[in-house]
């Protein structure tokens, strides 16, 4: 049976390495940015509605471009991050960059209900991912199961430096463990180095990685409200850096008997970590189009 599903997509962030506000930049043939595949596959895939959690004065520059393009095509709905819903005992004040990921899914709390999927805006991930998380929603009856889709490491790397990604762990095909890490090809091994400091780690080809593709049931508001004035507490003497992050909150709700289920991708990771990635990626969605993956014209 078919169920109501919302992608929400994370764009409060701006691209630091890339050097600008990489949700927007052209990318397709007709001026299509990678979060336009993101809405489009999507949309194919059977996704009731998507969320855009923004920066409040990014709004006018969202809606007048991907908003406008795909309102007609789904409901869409604009999520502000602000530090205005965080406990005022903590002082937030001279803090620039947003609180987290984990944040970001706890302001869409009165807005999103029932199952969702959270991705990265600046990342893309290919239509097999948006079609195996609806489906395993479709088929879901536990509030207490998630869903990660991971993608094989070597297809999630760039030639231009390293990239963060989350070492998966499994056990009959559920998620047990992620360990996130810097991720670079040094003298033809894969090597991931834990980002807490931990030994580096050579990870096979096929190694699973998870890139911020997770589906959850409204379950994980209730975790999310409970925890955040944990996390404050923790790192009261860093918060202007300190960061509410989404692989680390389901790490918690599998030790506290959640489950999440893993399902793979073979597609192909493309995204702009820095700026000489954009002629690759731009490059690689012309042989999608060749190949009959999108019409040119993406939203004719």
């Amino acid at each position: 049976m078919k169920k109501d599903l919302t992608l929400v997509i994370l764009a409060a962030g701006m691209g630091s390495r890339f050097g600008g506000l990489k949700q927007v930049e052209p990318f397709g043939p007709n001026g299509e940015f990678i979060i336009d595949y993101s809405c489009f596959d999507a949309i194919k895939a059977g996704f009731s509605k998507i969320a855009f959690i923004i920066k409040e004065e990014n709004y006018e520059l969202f809606r007048d471009t991907i908003g406008k393009r795909i309102e007609d095509k789904i409901p869409v709905e604009y999520i502000f991050q602000s530090l205005q819903n965080v406990n005022k005992e903590y002082d937030l004040s001279e803090r620039v960059k947003p609180l987290g990921t984990a944040h970001a899914i706890l302001c869409c709390k009165e807005k999103v209900h029932g199952n969702f999927v959270m991705i990265n805006s600046d990342d893309y991930y290919g239509p097999s991912a948006f079609i195996k998380i609806k489906e395993f929603f479709d088929n879901n009856t536990n509030p207490n199961n998630y869903a990660m889709v991971a993608f094989r490491v070597c297809n999630t790397m760039t030639e231009n430096g390293s990239v963060k990604r989350g070492v998966c762990e499994s056990e009959n095909g559920l998620l047990t463990n992620i360990v996130e890490s810097k991720i670079e090809r040094i003298n033809g091994e894969i090597i991931a180095s834990p980002l807490d400091g931990r030994a580096s780690f050579k990870v096979e080809e096929n190694a699973l990685v998870s890139m911020n593709f997770f589906g959850f049931t409204d379950k994980i508001f209730d975790t999310l409200s409970n925890g955040i004035n944990e996390f404050l507490e923790k790192n009261k003497d860093n918060l202007l850096d300190a960061e509410y992050l989404i692989p680390d909150v389901v790490f918690e709700e599998i030790k506290n008997d959640k489950s999440v289920t893993v399902l793979e991708s073979t597609d192909k990771w493309l995204g702009v970590t820095y700026k000489d990635d954009k002629d690759y990626v731009v490059t690689e969605l012309n042989k999608l189009i060749e190949k009959g993956v999108y019409p040119e014209n993406l939203w004719k």
